[in-house]
């Protein structure tokens, strides 16, 4: 069984840099490290072909620089290889351009499964494995809290709101879990130092077919106008409970129509 998985390299959010003032992006000139979320899709990878007893766990990831610390974590991690997609052209590259990007790097790997985390920790538009299943023309399933291969598909237990619904759906797939699921394995010494002789293929847009003009802030459908800080949370009311406080929360509760 070979399982591709989407991993996003990130500024360390202890010490996330600054934004850029002319395209008001993250500076993603710094060492980058695996996104947590991304580390749960390694983990769920690495165990299903564990179970299968055979097959390998491969990478996908775009970053700017050749960055590739993120890559060697989840290398040491257990999985065998690595894509790497780095270009230059690429800057302002919006969620569907990097979903192209990086369905044309997995297509090039033809896998049974491709993982991605939900969402990135950086990013958060939860639209990219959804957006790679629609450019490879798979089936695809979110929020998995859990995966088994069953002959030449998948079951699924999706999380909702309520619990969870079992699916099933054929392979190849593509499938995004949500955070938690799993507990990823910290990277042994032994796998840390076999990680740096496992290979990494570095692509450019051109070596997968795509010119300037169709990445980065040229083939970007969108903008950034604007970055302002959060607003400060208020600090709340404070109720004395003088044996009637009961009463005034209900009344609060009764104003804010919870009950």
């Amino acid at each position: 069984m070979n399982v591709v998985v989407c991993v996003k390299q990130i500024p360390d959010p202890a010490d996330p840099g600054a934004l850029d003032p002319e395209t008001r992006t993250l500076k993603r000139d710094v060492k980058l490290i695996l996104d947590e979320s991304d580390s749960y899709g390694v983990e769920m990878a690495l165990q299903l072909v564990d179970a299968a007893g055979e097959g390998e766990v491969t990478l996908v990831s775009m970053a700017p620089n050749d960055e590739r610390s993120g890559l060697a974590t989840a290398l040491a991690m257990g999985a065998s290889a690595a894509t790497l997609i780095s270009d230059p052209a690429l800057l302002g590259s919006d969620a569907l351009t990097t979903a192209k990007l990086l369905g044309a790097a997995i297509a090039e790997r033809s896998p049974d499964l491709v993982i991605a985390g939900s969402e990135s920790s950086d990013g958060y538009t939860g639209t990219v494995p959804e957006q790679i299943a629609a450019v490879l023309d798979l089936p695809s399933v979110t929020a998995a809290k859990s995966i088994t291969v069953d002959g030449a598909g998948i079951k699924v237990e999706r999380q909702t709101d309520a619990g969870y619904d079992d699916v099933e759906c054929p392979m190849p797939c593509v499938v995004s879990v949500t955070a938690g699921v799993v507990e990823p394995r910290y990277p042994s010494f032994k796998g840390i130092m076999a990680a740096k002789s496992k290979p990494v293929d570095a692509k450019t847009a051109a070596d997968l077919g795509f010119d300037a003009d169709s990445v980065g802030w040229a083939g970007s459908g969108q903008e950034i106008v604007e970055v302002s800080e959060a607003p400060q949370r208020e600090a709340g009311e404070v109720i004395e409970d003088d044996g009637e406080a009961f009463g005034r929360i209900i009344s609060y509760l009764e104003e804010l129509k919870v009950i």
